[in-house]
């Protein structure tokens, strides 16, 4: 829908993981409220033309400018070539908003009959990397660089998954819970450079990501089922939040997992 509320203009977001799900809707969303976006994902040369379309439909309709990175978010060189480039394009404390939508990880059982085919020790730690602690890296490095603002918001997205069997969830379930427990440090620590660290556990949301869990059409039957209002999670519903975490009123929301699932997890 088309806004006329500008109150992002002139402020930055950087998006770890937008080409599809819940980081291509909060650019859309952030782009309508004045938002300008440096994005990085990792796509091949035919789904990335269609990206890039929608990226430029999204940057006209709303005088925007975004900027999009195929690279390796996980590299740390590509990531320091990132935040060079970045840093020559934006003013000093531009960046409002580091949202951090990696999902990228091993979906394998503990124990398989085939040792290739169970979940390794390497797996874990290249998941937990990707999906958690990867966000403390982007942070620290954007604040040494003077490139947050006074008042920054950092997103993570974590799910039920962190708590709760799914098949084949393991190494995800662990970097959840690693992501949950590193934002509470996060939200303390960093808390005196004016920065706010959030996550949002959206409900079971019909996502790329989510197609790749082994049982993810069940989870999306019963997320229905017990969902208070009869549907699925949408990427907009968590768009919304995201929006909402950056606005000034919401400058007192610091360290918490905000549930954005219609009341979803209360069943």
């Amino acid at each position: 829908m088309h806004t006329n509320n500008k109150q992002f203009s002139g402020s930055w977001a950087i998006i770890l993981g937008g080409s599809s799900g819940f980081g291509l809707a909060a650019i859309e969303k952030l782009a309508a409220h004045g938002m300008n976006i440096a994005l990085l994902y990792r796509e091949t040369a035919a789904p990335e033309r269609t990206l890039r379309q929608q990226l430029l439909k999204f940057a006209e309709k709303n005088a925007v400018t975004i900027a999009p990175f195929n690279i390796n978010a996980l590299d740390t060189p590509a990531r320091q070539l990132f935040i060079k480039e970045i840093a020559a394009t934006i003013p000093k404390q531009g960046v409002k908003l580091l949202l951090h939508s990696i999902a990228r990880g091993n979906l394998k059982p503990l124990i398989a009959d085939d040792s290739r085919s169970e979940l390794s020790i390497d797996d874990i730690q290249l998941t937990t990397y990707a999906m958690s602690t990867s966000i403390l890296e982007w942070a620290r490095e954007l604040l040494k660089a003077g490139l947050f603002n006074e008042d920054a918001r950092i997103i993570g997205l974590t799910s039920e998954g962190a708590d709760k069997y799914w098949e084949g969830y393991a190494a995800v379930s662990m970097a959840k819970s690693s992501l949950e427990s590193l934002t509470t440090y996060m939200a303390v620590e960093l808390s005196k450079y004016g920065l706010k660290t959030n996550l949002i556990q959206a409900g079971i949301t019909e996502t790329p990501s989510l197609m790749r869990i082994p049982d993810s059409k069940k989870l999306l039957e019963n997320a229905i089922t017990r969902n208070p209002f009869g549907r699925m999670t949408k990427p907009s519903d968590v768009a919304n939040v995201i929006y909402l975490l950056c606005t000034d009123e919401a400058a007192w929301i610091n360290g918490t997992v905000i549930h954005v699932d219609g009341g979803e997890h209360c069943r």
